[in-house]
């Protein structure tokens, strides 16, 4: 081969290289690599068919060999299915939320995906946007079914996806208006009791709470709990609230909370920012956790490992609902969908209260005298 040469397959190959990598094996090349029709590939590789095992194998060895991979439009006519689910929150305001900067929502989505994946799904994350838009969006998306993050009541987008026809979960005990396939939650009248239960032992005697204003199960269940308890062992409620997809008004109603001439000596913070928030309005107000001021808020960050003092925090367990949403979606798309009248499958997960130094207040020190000397006469 002469040096000119040489230099010609130098050029052309890397082009070669990329159109064969552009290249794409479609059923009619594993049909005639294997030497069956395209009916027999699509048998074996969808497990359809009265095919022998070595013929399926066989197919299915060929198609690997030649990274061929199913069209999903071809998927779509074959199966009326898309392989898309969908994952939104609608609850926080009429602005786009971006949930994902949240530790609880961060952690449910990646668990969510995950277990998509594994049953051959992939997860679209869609903001709520505006009520106008939101519908408008999703339905330009061809979803299987979806999942709502903390529907409010009457929630005009999840109202329209069930009247579709699309399967709806609901991570969150949604209000009876809203007629769901299936919802996830957690018990959290007994987590809030657990852990005011435990700011009590701790020695707190009048507790706040920092709640949001939305009309989402998590933000009332807990904070009517929250009302219950303290009507049952007899203490003022405490009480500042606002809207929760606003971070700036998050450290306001901290500082609004322990300026109050009523001042808490122990505080809940239902939303991941909270406990920060608490700990910079404390030392605004000179105030030392846990000796003046016991904190607990409801987070998965582990950042609150590392604050000072740590933070006690009640851990909702997203992993855990992430997927089992997705299961339950998942199920009720692969078995045909809701059927009408027939209440929703619920599943109370539960939770766990990360004990840290914020919520232990240390026991009064005794001051022990040296034992005295024998005395002279």
């Amino acid at each position: 081969m002469t040096a000119a040469e040489k230099h010609q397959v130098s050029r052309s190959s890397p082009a070669q290289a990329g159109r064969r990598r552009q290249s794409r094996a479609g059923i009619r090349d594993v049909a005639a690599a294997a030497g069956v029709s395209i009916t027999t590939v699509s048998d074996a590789l969808n497990g359809k068919g009265r095919l022998p095992d070595t013929t399926r194998s066989h197919v299915r060895a060929v198609a690997e060999r030649l990274g061929y991979r199913p069209s999903a439009a071809a998927r779509t006519l074959r199966t009326g299915k898309s392989g898309l689910v969908g994952l939104t929150v609608t609850t926080y305001g009429e602005e786009p939320f971006t949930f994902t900067e949240f530790a609880y929502f961060a952690e449910m989505a990646r668990s969510a995906t995950s277990a998509a994946l594994a049953r051959g799904y992939a997860l679209v994350i869609l903001p709520a946007a505006s009520r106008h838009s939101a519908f408008d969006i999703w339905s330009n998306v061809a979803l299987d079914g979806t999942v709502v993050i903390d529907p409010s009541d009457h929630d005009p987008l999840v109202t329209e996806l069930v009247r579709s026809g699309i399967p709806v979960v609901s991570d969150g005990r949604p209000a009876d208006s809203l007629p769901v396939t299936a919802w996830v939650d957690n018990d959290h009248e007994a987590a809030v009791r657990g852990l005011l239960d435990h700011l009590a032992e701790s020695g707190a005697r009048r507790i706040g709470l920092l709640t949001g204003t939305s009309t989402d199960t998590y933000t009332r269940l807990s904070t009517s709990a929250y009302l219950d308890w303290c009507e049952r062992v007899g203490q003022e409620p405490v009480v500042e609230a606002y809207p929760a997809h606003d971070p700036a008004a998050g450290a306001v109603a901290a500082d609004r909370l322990l300026a109050r001439p009523d001042r808490p000596d122990a505080v809940y913070g239902l939303f991941d920012p909270n406990g920060t928030d608490l700990l910079a309005a404390a030392r605004r107000y000179g105030l030392r956790v846990p000796e003046d001021l016991l904190l607990v808020c409801c987070s998965e960050s582990s950042v609150y490992a590392g604050t000072e003092p740590p933070i006690t925090t009640l851990s909702l367990k997203p992993g855990r609902i992430g997927n089992t949403v997705i299961q339950l979606l998942i199920d009720a798309i692969e078995s045909g969908g809701p059927v009408s009248g027939t209440r929703p499958v619920e599943q109370v997960m539960p939770t766990d209260l990360i004990v840290r130094t914020s919520s232990r207040r240390r026991p009064p020190r005794t001051t022990v005298s040296a034992p005295r000397g024998p005395t002279s006469e």
